[in-house]
């Protein structure tokens, strides 16, 4: 008979037992449960709602439970439907009546809540430590190429010059607004819901705080009915795993373009890429290829979760057992991604050269010749309409800005001198940029600089 069939005259239908039974994904909680009932028992004796030797031998068959689990030698059966029953099932045979005790003042609502909770806080400084590391890689390469001027894309036209340590920092910022969305989401689900029990709470004299606190939770979730229903942790998690799989997409198209004969700026470590069944001069960037991929079926995760919760009454529904797969499914793809990527970056070659030789070519230096008749005293929008007549010539002749001679470019306004050359040199271009968050040297190794201070800060915090 199941745990919960006193009041049922037949057994249930066997489709109806497949559908039902979550084991099969919900036993990676194992020990959630263990431990969340561990706390649960000190508390009940603390309270007197059960003895002491109840509670101590409840802890110790949990304790022989998980490590039976942990060794392989624990059996878990459909039969018991999810983790929290078949943990129970299995104390029960092990220590009789002790075990039988241990649901009191407790439902599987709040079981599950607490649980599943105390899952996705163990997850995010797992997730905030490989991007740290990613962030140590991109720190690393940025220092190496600080002087390595490059094209800088709107609209994937070539549009400015900086420098490969500034965009890979355009990344970095990304990344630690990453970090601090995850931590956001761990500080607001520090509440602890056991102790709501299937709604309302117990009539039992329950030490909420204790149980709290032993759990290592600030403070017990301040109502019941929201305490087994909300599943807003697991939604902000799935959100800020689909805002950091965008940056890592976005970040991956660009290795995967860098990688091309068209562009040819890095080549990847043979490791982290793949060969051609057929073509053998193929080397594929397919870890890109993949982690841009994957993006979408992080996405898919939230916005399944997200369905399931929109027409939920209050308080827990059986749809919600449906939570737990999108959130295991998002947190294993972006822990598998995040360090292939990050060694992938740290290990490619860059070919700093054909980014310079990219530079030279589509005028990225046409708006350094308006600024440079600007700062000789012609209105901007008249200096933007002679360099945009000057960009013409070159593109009928085939020629850079710099090619020009000094009377071709008189010819169009007395205000050139022959300091313009300095102007537009892509190099002087690039280290003239020295605004805030410019690709200045300066610039980058202050951008650099922050973000070590960043993953120093949180990594002492942890």
């Amino acid at each position: 008979m199941k745990l919960w069939g006193g009041r049922f005259q037949k057994d249930t239908d066997l489709l109806v037992n497949e559908l039902n039974a979550s084991i099969s994904f919900d036993q990676r909680l194992y020990r959630e449960d263990i431990t969340g009932s561990m706390a649960h028992a000190a508390m009940l004796a603390d309270c007197g709602i059960i003895s002491k030797e109840d509670a101590a031998a409840i802890t110790s068959g949990l304790e022989d439970i998980l490590a039976d689990i942990e060794a392989g030698k624990a059996a878990f059966t459909a039969d018991n439907e999810d983790i929290h029953m078949n943990v129970e099932a299995l104390l029960t045979a092990r220590i009789g009546d002790a075990g039988k005790r241990l649901h009191t003042a407790r439902s599987r609502n709040d079981q599950v809540a607490l649980d599943f909770r105390m899952y996705v806080r163990e997850q995010i400084p797992v997730i905030v430590g490989q991007l740290l590391e990613l962030e140590t890689v991109l720190c690393r390469q940025a220092k190496k190429h600080q002087t390595a001027v490059m094209p800088g894309y709107t609209h994937l036209q070539r549009a400015q010059p900086i420098s490969l340590a500034q965009h890979l920092m355009a990344y970095a910022a990304m990344f630690r607004r990453d970090v601090t969305r995850l931590e956001d989401c761990g500080a607001r689900l520090d509440e602890c819901p056991l102790g709501s029990g299937a709604l309302a709470g117990t009539t039992y004299p329950i030490d909420r705080w204790e149980t709290a606190k032993a759990l290592g939770f600030a403070a017990p979730m301040g109502n019941s009915l929201d305490g087994v229903s909300d599943r807003d942790y697991a939604l902000e998690l799935l959100s800020g795993l689909s805002i950091l799989m965008m940056h890592l997409s976005r970040f991956a198209e660009e290795v995967i373009l860098w990688c091309s004969w068209e562009f040819k700026f890095i080549e990847l470590d043979d490791a982290y890429a793949t060969g051609s069944s057929i073509m053998p001069q193929k080397k594929n960037p397919d870890v890109a290829e993949l982690v841009r991929g994957k993006t979408g079926r992080v996405y898919g995760d939230l916005m399944s979760l997200l369905t399931v919760m929109k027409g939920l009454p209050l308080a827990y529904n059986k749809d919600m057992q449906e939570d737990k797969e999108p959130v295991f499914d998002a947190v294993d793809t972006v822990e598998m991604c995040l360090p292939v990527f990050a060694a992938m970056l740290d290990t490619m070659t860059v070919r700093t050269d054909n980014m310079r030789k990219a530079a030279g070519h589509g005028f990225i230096n046409a708006t350094d010749c308006a600024d440079y008749l600007t700062k000789k005293g012609m209105p901007f929008r008249d200096a933007y309409t002679v360099t945009g007549h000057l960009v013409a010539q070159c593109t009928a002749r085939g020629k850079t800005l710099e090619e020009l001679t000094l009377e071709e470019l008189k010819a169009v306004s007395e205000l050139f001198e022959a300091d313009v050359y300095d102007a537009l040199n892509l190099e002087n271009c690039m280290a003239l940029r020295s605004s805030y968050g410019g690709p200045a040297v300066a610039e980058t190794a202050r951008q650099i600089g922050e973000i070590e201070q960043f993953i120093q800060k949180i990594k002492e915090n942890r």
